[in-house]
């Protein structure tokens, strides 16, 4: 039975990107311009090119906008990481049963922004810190939304190193039963740690810059 998708629906910089090779996915069935093939369904590099164009474009109205791009040389690899780990969130929402309504998308939205300062600031936090542009704002919290609700349904504490390294095992289990090929130009899915980052990257961020503070007077 074919599973169904769902996703929030979530400008442009020039040269972003360079024409890429063939992916090949799912035997020999070659897949031109794909960054990544997720369970047979392809992320093209269109779709990149615009969240990343997108994010590039805010940053570039921002005074310091040049110094921003800087610190964010590697954000078409991370961005291409969100894309894929979005549908992996997806699945296992599934999988778990749960659902998560427009309503909650949009308390969970409202936590953030009284948080951050309203919703300008929220929208910064996010353009800062997790290279995400505005125009992705409500896709980056369905997300965090989402992996909650799929750590409770398992009985996970996602706010701990403990939990979040379940979570990883967890999401590391369903991205390899997906298949997941990516493009080389932009390194290769590790199983392991359910990321293309080098290093495990945790499945919920704080943007309020709390959790730091606590952590640094633990």
């Amino acid at each position: 039975m074919q599973r169904r998708r769902s996703a929030l629906t979530v400008s442009t910089a020039a040269a972003l990107l360079a024409a890429a090779p063939l992916l090949t996915a799912c035997g020999s069935d070659a897949r031109p311009g794909a960054a990544a093939v997720v369970d047979g369904d392809r992320i093209t590099m269109a779709q990149l090119q615009s969240r990343v164009g997108a994010v590039r474009d805010a940053q570039q109205e921002r005074p310091e906008g040049e110094a921003m791009i800087q610190r964010t040389g590697s954000l078409t690899r991370a961005t291409l990481d969100g894309m894929i780990r979005h549908r992996i969130v997806e699945r296992a929402a599934e999988d778990a049963g749960v659902t998560v309504s427009r309503q909650e998308v949009q308390r969970a939205r409202d936590g953030f922004e009284r948080q951050t300062g309203g919703s300008k600031g929220f929208e910064e936090a996010l353009l800062r810190q997790q290279g995400v542009a505005p125009s992705d704002a409500d896709a980056w919290v369905w997300m965090q939304v989402a992996v909650q609700k799929i750590a409770r349904a398992s009985g996970v504490n996602p706010g701990t190193p403990q939990g979040n390294q379940a979570l990883t095992e967890t999401f590391s289990r369903i991205s390899e039963e997906m298949d997941i090929d990516v493009n080389p130009r932009y390194g290769e899915w590790s199983t392991e740690r359910a990321s293309l980052a080098p290093e495990e990257v945790p499945w919920l961020n704080d943007v309020s810059g709390k959790q730091a503070q606590r952590e640094q007077h633990a």
